[in-house]
């Protein structure tokens, strides 16, 4: 029939169809994606994307929302049609997993694009599958919504990754074979290690690297090159599962186990901040956590507000915090900072009530106080503070002699508040109150 047509028409012809073609290639998941960005075979449950930064996991994670929803028209059914879509916070759910440059919105062809409607948190595909957003800060979501398929991003960061979980592993109930995709850059928390410990897991793992040629210049120059080989590295960049140093001060298990959703009724509650040195891209961060002292005798760490920042960012942060969760004082290390931060505070607010503290033993010596209260069981996380929780479990002992060029800040900052709140002392040295 081509054949038949006149030469101009059939150049016309040829032209349209290598179009569409290069079109429909542009959309060809399996032509474009590495091995390991593919689902793998088996009858899993979960197909668990453990992989360093840009290894493509937001990828891998949409395309499979995609394959397991569109038919091969727009309209034609899918293999599932009531989809989860579970992000660390709401703002990661819109900006990451459907609006983001490799979200649900981005990869789909036109006439497969799903219907995104923002204020009912829904998408809805031509052929009627629908997808709603959840986040791990509010696990009481998922309860109730039933799936047969989920997607949940960045499980080892979820504040409440074991409640949200729990919850989504509950109305995952539809269908004859409901089905999930995680993808996360690991950390050691027990919900990601369960995971990995169940017959029903597939495992793809990965790493920064494989992926090298699609990443910025910069941040191979940036990132890469600055992290690789170190302990952060290897978790970010390499994929890998890291348990504490030998000899940490803190535990990982014990943290878990002594993890609340929610404190009791609070009887005093403070602003801890351990200011940097600098504010540049390369300095150390700011660290400022919020803790409070419960009815029952026991600390609790409420949050986490730890930057990287000049002094004005971290000192609204701080004072911000203040107001927010009706602190009674803001503690601030001054050995480095002098009279810095009391007047970095009261430039943003005069009226803070605010303390200084000055240090006269190393970051270790001044843990190990703290660190006996949680070994006691009397000091609680609200919730998953990731990036705390790797800083208190890479310090040891001798951490003021065996790691020099890092600054554990959070922990600092977590330090002083758990000392004003529960230890007492003279001239910056604390003590245990009942040891």
């Amino acid at each position: 029939m081509l054949a038949s047509l006149p030469a101009s028409k059939r150049s016309a012809v040829l032209a349209e169809i290598r179009q569409t073609r290069a079109a429909a290639l542009l959309y060809d998941w399996r032509f474009w994606a590495r091995p390991r960005q593919l689902p793998p075979p088996g009858d899993w449950t979960t197909w668990l994307v453990m992989a360093g930064r840009g290894f493509g996991k937001t990828r891998c994670g949409a395309e499979w929302v995609r394959a397991s929803v569109c038919g091969a028209t727009p309209l034609s059914a899918g293999a599932h049609r009531r989809v989860a879509l579970v992000a660390e916070t709401a703002a990661d759910a819109r900006d990451v997993l459907v609006e983001g440059e490799s979200g649900l919105l981005a990869i789909h062809p036109p006439g497969f694009r799903p219907l995104y409607e923002p204020s009912k948190r829904r998408l809805t595909w031509p052929n009627g599958a629908r997808g709603v957003l959840y986040n791990a800060v509010e696990p009481d979501q998922l309860r109730g919504p039933q799936h047969d398929l989920a997607w949940a991003d960045e499980l080892a960061k979820w504040r409440h990754g074991g409640a949200a979980w729990d919850q989504l592993q509950f109305g995952l109930r539809l269908g004859a074979r409901p089905r999930q995709c995680v993808t996360t850059t690991p950390r050691p928390v027990a919900v990601l290690k369960s995971l990995i410990e169940d017959p029903d897991t597939a495992i793809t793992r990965g790493s920064s690297y494989d992926n090298m040629t699609n990443l910025a210049p910069a941040f191979i120059q940036r990132i890469v090159r600055r992290y690789e080989g170190t302990r952060l590295g290897r978790q970010e960049l390499n994929g890998e599962i890291l348990e504490q140093a030998p000899g940490a001060l803190w535990n990982r298990a014990a943290i878990d186990d002594l993890r609340r959703r929610a404190a009791p009724d609070l009887v005093r509650i403070v602003v801890a901040v351990d200011p940097a040195a600098g504010s540049g891209e390369r300095n150390d961060e700011t660290g400022i956590i919020v803790a409070g002292l419960g009815t029952d005798g026991h600390g609790y760490v409420l949050e986490d507000l730890s930057l990287r920042g000049s002094p004005h960012a971290w000192g609204h942060a701080a004072v911000s915090a203040y107001w927010r969760w009706n602190a009674d004082r803001i503690i601030g290390e001054v050995n480095n900072g002098g009279e810095m931060i009391e007047h970095v505070l009261r430039t943003v607010d005069a009226s803070v009530s605010y303390k200084a503290v000055r240090a006269s033993r190393g970051k270790a010596v001044r843990a190990e106080p703290v660190a006996a209260l949680d070994e006691q069981g009397r000091v609680h996380h609200v919730g998953a503070f990731a990036e705390l929780e790797d800083q208190m479990c890479a310090m040891t002992a001798d951490f003021d002699r065996a790691a020099p060029g890092f600054s554990p800040d959070r922990v600092d900052a977590r330090v002083w508040a758990l000392s004003e709140l529960m230890l007492t002392g003279q001239a910056g040295e604390p003590r245990v109150e009942g040891l």
